[in-house]
């Protein structure tokens, strides 16, 4: 099976000269989700951010079967949907339906076709009702659900969440859990929950000092890494 992420090699060395990735490898199969875990500043971050091109490092990187270069980036982008560890920074329009609809309308489609999407994806996350509300007036759960939303309503392949359950209470993480487990893309997780990772992910790796130290289920890798925070 061809999979969805493949990364071989991948490198990163920061302006200040800090080694951030050294020779990752990882694949992603399809409607496989995998929890990314380890210490802060052990590489996660910056490894998912090389994966929707935002920063270049060297090593190969196909995405959906599309090499990571300058001319592929627009479709990988479509392909891949991430979501911020602060959902604020996702949020930036006065109206949800307008900044769920910001990701459609700038992949060149129709104001109705946006519209309809947004809508769509509104509905698929629950926050249909919070179309015309502004996207400051929501709580932490709520904001998380729309950042979401715009992710979705470009029909991505691939989720990436960074942090997802950052400052959400356990009623709106156990929601965030049901609505992950319902949608069918292939999912990653950065986080340092476990139980979060153990509710979603089908394996997990453990990244240090910028290396893939080692992977295999949630608990395996918790156990052989003593990991449970």
């Amino acid at each position: 099976m061809t999979p969805l992420i493949d990364a071989r090699k991948v490198r990163y060395r920061y302006a200040d000269g800090t080694l951030a990735l050294d020779g990752v490898d990882f694949q992603l199969f399809e409607r496989e989700t995998v929890a990314l875990l380890g210490p802060n500043g052990s590489g996660k971050t910056t490894f998912v951010l090389h994966l929707t091109g935002l920063l270049h490092g060297e090593g190969i990187i196909r995405v959906c079967d599309l090499a990571m270069s300058k001319k592929n980036l627009p479709k990988i982008r479509a392909r891949i949907g991430m979501v911020f560890q602060d959902s604020e920074e996702q949020l930036f329009l006065p109206t949800v339906l307008e900044d769920v609809a910001f990701g459609p309308r700038n992949l060149g489609l129709s104001p109705e076709e946006a519209t309809r999407r947004a809508k769509l994806a509104l509905e698929q996350t629950g926050m249909e009702e919070a179309a015309a509300r502004a996207p400051y007036h929501l709580s932490a759960g709520e904001k998380r659900r729309v950042a979401l939303a715009g992710v979705l309503a470009m029909s991505p392949e691939i989720l990436v969440l960074d942090e997802p359950t950052t400052f959400l209470d356990p009623p709106a993480e156990r929601d965030l859990v049901r609505l992950l487990r319902e949608l069918p893309q292939a999912k990653i997780l950065v986080t340092h929950d476990i139980p979060f990772a153990r509710a979603l992910a089908t394996r997990a790796v453990f990244f240090e000092k910028g290396k893939i130290a080692g992977h295999g289920s949630i608990d395996d890798v918790v156990r052989r890494f003593q990991w449970e925070i």
